[in-house]
């Protein structure tokens, strides 16, 4: 295998990190306007953008049987600057922004501390070729944009979802360092038999995001929580 194809999956990697940085500097803006949109917004998209880098990664990996070490810990890196540290300056800056009790929002530098051991325990833990355990750190950042939407988007301010944050920050940071076994989204198959809490989770994923929008995503991740523990993954 020549240079060229062993690396393409890690340049995808790195289209990850790259997406992770924008959506840094977007999040800082907070709710001013930025690009034709709010500036959480553009934050929201370019977790996407390293989202659909980090499912292209592995699948390049697996289709050029491009496997390497550094490749499994650049992943890891651009997972936690993408979906720990980007969905964390999210939340510090619109907490910030409501002036109320600004110690809150330094409490969300949590988020990318459990990321990061969650990764770490990940990188060692030979169990997790085909299930996790624990949330992994792209649910994690799918909950936070979910819970964002729902708190810039509520009709009484942002103090009804506002009031809650540490102890769902908190449940948050342990889910994704608990025992608890999760499903993967990888289909080996299409066997319904075999793979339907996944069908249920895709279902599920259109129907939070029709009826709900972006808000919904925080529910998609509390019905993975649920189905997962419901359903246990083999």
């Amino acid at each position: 295998m020549n240079a060229v194809t062993r690396n393409i999956p890690n340049s995808i990697t790195c289209i990850n990190i790259l997406a992770g940085c924008m959506a840094i500097v977007a999040a800082t803006g907070g709710t001013s306007p930025m690009w034709g949109l709010l500036s959480y917004q553009w934050a929201f998209i370019f977790i996407g953008i390293g989202a659909v880098a980090d499912f292209f990664d592995g699948f390049a990996a697996r289709a050029l049987h491009a496997y390497s070490s550094l490749g499994k810990e650049l992943d890891s890196l651009c997972d936690l600057v993408t979906f720990g540290v980007a969905p964390a300056m999210i939340m510090f800056h619109l907490l910030a922004d409501t002036g109320n009790d600004p110690w809150l929002a330094w409490t969300t530098l949590l988020i990318p501390v459990a990321g990061a051991i969650r990764l770490a325990r990940f990188n060692i833990d030979t169990r997790q070729t085909t299930t996790f355990i624990g949330l992994p750190i792209p649910a994690n950042a799918i909950f936070w944009i979910g819970y964002a939407s729902l708190m810039v988007g509520s009709n009484v301010g942002f103090l009804s979802v506002w009031y809650w944050m540490l102890p769902i920050l908190l449940v948050e940071c342990w889910l994704m360092n608990s025992p608890l076994r999760m499903y993967s989204l990888k289909f080996k198959n299409l066997s319904l038999r075999e793979n339907y809490p996944r069908y249920l989770l895709v279902l599920a994923t259109g129907a939070f995001c029709f009826t709900l929008g972006t808000g919904g995503l925080l529910w998609l991740i509390v019905f993975y929580v649920a189905i997962s523990c419901c359903i246990k993954p083999d």
